[in-house]
């Protein structure tokens, strides 16, 4: 149901169940959950990616065929899973991108979003229908709440709207909306940007980005200040600001 390799300093998380559109039951996202954390604490690993198999879909969202509505009151704990992958995403050190291959529905939708960079084909379809179910997109409105204006994410949520990759964008749902055939070339060239980038730079600044998001501004101002003193005492920062006057490339240590 997810597949994990990790090559080259990349952790590769893929919802594999390309049959089904690769569907997010709730073993799926703890599994998933589970994944983000092992890249995390992988030493060998500097970036997570993750995908769905085949070219049809990112993942067309919740398992319904597994009994959504059958049990609600004793289901509710287990429904924490999807809270717990947006979780992992959000504290992981390490930048998670997603690459969107094909269609992003509800949760599938949420959880492109959550990663720190989303690459997608233009011509994929992203949204959150649930209320052509009777159902609401709730855990995910967490995430979409932060990324995207509030009167276009209400109209998508009440109407069911889906919208291409490319209006993804625009939104800022999506960092990128790039052709299908250029797809994985893009999102090759954003990991190998980042693969390239001093750890402990990067693993401070998410963190620092993610703690002040919902601050007010003096507040947030009092944080990046120490967290600005926190990064300069990091190995990285000696080494960056060395190879730069030394006109050298710089060797990370990731501390």
């Amino acid at each position: 149901m997810v597949s994990y390799e990790v090559a080259e300093a990349v952790a590769r998380i893929t919802i594999d169940d390309e049959a089904r559109r690769n569907p997010m039951s709730n073993e799926v996202m703890a599994l998933l959950a589970a994944r983000v954390r092992e890249a995390a604490d992988d030493g060998a690993v500097r970036v997570i990616v993750i995908t769905g198999a085949g070219d049809r879909a990112f993942s067309a969202g919740g398992d319904l065929a597994g009994g959504f509505v059958d049990d609600p009151i004793p289901d509710h704990a287990e429904r924490r899973a999807l809270a717990d992958l947006l979780r992992a995403v959000r504290e992981a050190p390490k930048p998670v991108v997603a690459r969107v291959n094909g269609a992003a529905l509800g949760g599938g939708f949420g959880l492109a979003v959550a990663c720190d960079i989303t690459i997608a084909a233009d011509d994929v379809k992203l949204g959150a229908p649930e209320v052509n179910l009777g159902l609401w997109p709730m855990m995910i409105s967490a995430v979409l709440l932060r990324a995207t204006p509030t009167k276009a994410l209400v109209e998508m949520m009440m109407t069911g709207r889906v919208v291409t990759g490319g209006e993804a964008e625009q939104l800022g749902l999506v960092t990128r909306a790039v052709e299908r055939s250029s797809l994985d070339e893009e999102v090759d060239a954003v990991v190998a940007a980042l693969v390239a980038k001093s750890p402990a730079a990067l693993a401070l600044g998410k963190r620092a980005l993610a703690a002040v998001s919902d601050l007010d501004f003096d507040s947030a101002l009092d944080h990046l200040h120490i967290g600005l003193t926190a990064i300069a005492l990091t190995d990285d920062a000696g080494e960056g600001v060395g190879a730069f006057l030394d006109k050298r490339d710089p060797e990370w240590r990731g501390r």
